[in-house]
């Protein structure tokens, strides 16, 4: 990549970055920052896991409105107080959210944590990657990557906002995008993701911006 080119993406992203803050989202980048595997624990995992299934198809708004409900009902994701009775935990949610299907995934896949244990289930993600996560109902393929990184793993979630954003760049695919700006900054792959992410969400022409850049071009081939 030349230097301009360089100049433009870093300008770029930390413009972007100073307007996710200024918006007033600082926290989240602070809490991205902190996450660790290695760190995480059973009811960190169960309480992201839940956040991923019910956020599959439906806006970040929605579901923040009702998750302290639906945690509620699920014993503040206690792996104990889960296991001792899930229906309970699925009927008093089911007032907050009416999704039968997604509260029994999210039950079901706190009982299956349970019988693997943490630190066996942890070892198996490091083995295996994300896509193991879609053994447990409601992940797939596209949200395992949201859940990896929401319980520590440094990766990227391939969101339909950072997908037209790589396009948009000329970048092979979302990784080789934010890891273009990881390299640059010292932020985590996962920070990046989140940066971009909260600003699309912030700034219905961010595709336009990225295109503006004037990254665009063979030469980018090979740069990630």
């Amino acid at each position: 990549m030349r230097l301009v080119e360089r100049r433009a993406a870093l300008e770029f992203y930390v413009r972007v970055k100073e307007h996710v803050i200024r918006a007033g989202f600082a926290w989240e980048l602070d809490w991205q920052e902190q996450l660790s595997l290695e760190r995480a624990t059973a009811s960190h995992v169960l309480r992201e896991q839940a956040w991923v299934v019910l956020s599959s198809g439906m806006r970040a708004t929605v579901v923040a409105g009702l998750f302290d409900r639906v945690s509620g009902a699920f014993c503040d994701w206690d792996p104990d107080g889960i296991q001792e009775n899930p229906s309970r935990c699925i009927a008093e949610a089911m007032h907050a959210f009416a999704h039968a299907g997604k509260l029994s995934a999210i039950a079901a896949n706190c009982l299956m944590l349970s019988e693997d244990g943490l630190e066996p289930w942890k070892r198996a993600l490091l083995a295996h990657g994300p896509p193991w996560l879609m053994r447990f109902r409601y992940i797939g393929p596209v949200t395992c990557w949201h859940l990896a990184k929401n319980i520590g793993l440094d990766v990227v979630k391939p969101d339909r906002h950072l997908v037209r954003m790589a396009r948009a760049s000329g970048m092979r695919d979302v990784t080789s995008f934010c890891s273009l700006f990881a390299q640059m900054t010292g932020d985590r792959l996962a920070v990046v993701d989140l940066v971009l992410w909260r600003y699309a969400t912030l700034r219905p022409d961010y595709v336009a911006e990225i295109r503006a850049l004037g990254l665009v071009g063979a030469r980018w081939r090979g740069q990630s």
